[in-house]
């Protein structure tokens, strides 16, 4: 099914949820909603899912307007982040009571109903849960069972809501691996919120990120994070270094450095601030003459496969944060306190007018 909003606005008292949010969702693509608490991205799910109405604005489902169309008729399959289970029934019944009230006439026979129960608990590899209450199972197959019982109504759009955010590192990361791999198997058009950049770099076939109500950028997960639209977007999408400074005729300078900005070559002395992303941050031993920034090394993270140094400009004392290999790190015999220099191997420039 296909998706679209055009000109959704919401207003809750004086909070403005959604301004004026217009977006496509690809047909049988998972798209995340990413963005800070406060963003309008639930919000903006639950005015999908008929659960919410916008003051404003369309919701078209297959380009027909579904704005005042109920959530029943939706076929919308709805998982939250505290999974809404039905304490007092056993799992195979939470599953199957979607099915179960439905009106009489499209109601399958319990026949119909058992065998949709079974199939989609060996898919969410649960069958042997079946008769078991939702408070035997732990958080991560609680959640299982409820996009399981999302499903079971075949719906032609998944809505998730945080669907992880209730669950500790480890069962959030085997999770997501898992929800993947499901999509990748029932292909239907699946919403998913989440404040969580990494969650949705490595499960969304597509990102929104959002910002005070506001769609900051869309695009594939490489696209936003390797090209971000804005300082917001590029902020959000894990650890940034910031150097201020003024962009004139293709450089910005800072302290003792330029970077060049051959994108800004029309600027004309104008306060910009360049963002580089620890791991493309060179660093050297200093030398008399090197070019980069000299900085002190105060601090040393060195466990696994990469080294973070804490850094301080010695222009400025700001401080910067670099990753470098393991190799890396043990080639230079890195020690704390000694003085090196860092040069920024990739740079987005934005412009103060432009943030």
């Amino acid at each position: 099914m296909s998706i679209e909003v055009r000109n959704l606005h919401k207003q809750f008292g004086n909070f403005t949820a959604l301004q004026d949010v217009s977006l496509k969702f690809p047909d049988g693509k998972l798209t995340a909603l990413l963005g800070p608490s406060g963003c309008g991205k639930t919000t903006l799910l639950r005015i999908v899912a008929g659960l919410e109405h916008p003051d404003s604005g369309q919701v078209l489902l297959d380009n027909e307007s579904a704005t005042e169309r109920h959530v029943r008729e939706r076929q919308v399959g709805f998982v939250f982040q505290h999974y809404a289970l039905f304490k007092h029934m056993s799992v195979f019944e939470n599953i199957a009571f979607g099915l179960r009230v439905r009106p009489r006439h499209s109601r399958p026979s319990e026949t119909a109903i058992r065998e949709k129960v079974t199939q989609l608990l060996e898919l969410v590899q649960l069958d042997w849960l079946a008769d078991r209450k939702p408070s035997a199972l732990s958080g991560g197959q609680r959640q299982r069972i409820a996009l399981a019982r999302a499903l079971a109504v075949e719906p032609r759009v998944l809505l998730l809501d945080e669907p992880f955010g209730a669950l500790d590192a480890q069962v959030r990361k085997e999770l997501r691996r898992w929800l993947r791999r499901l999509h990748d198997e029932l292909q239907v058009t699946s919403i998913f919120v989440t404040h969580d950049q990494e969650e949705a770099l490595e499960v969304a076939d597509e990102i929104v990120v959002m910002n005070h109500g506001k769609v900051e950028q869309t695009g594939a997960p490489a696209q936003v994070y390797n090209q971000p639209a804005s300082p917001f977007v590029y902020g959000f999408l894990g650890n940034v270094n910031l150097f201020h400074g003024r962009v004139h005729q293709g450089f910005l300078e800072t302290g003792d450095a330029a970077f060049h900005a051959p994108e800004h070559h029309a600027a004309d002395d104008t306060q910009g601030t360049a963002y580089v992303r620890p791991h493309d941050i060179e660093v050297e031993r200093y030398t008399v003459g090197a070019k980069g920034l000299v900085v002190r090394l105060e601090r040393i993270h060195a466990i696994g496969p990469l080294a973070q140094l804490e850094l301080t400009r010695q222009d400025t004392d700001e401080p910067i944060e670099a990753v470098i290999s393991r190799e890396r790190f043990l080639q230079l015999q890195l020690k704390e306190s000694e003085t090196l220099v860092v040069r920024p191997r990739q740079v987005h420039i934005f412009l103060e007018q432009a943030a």
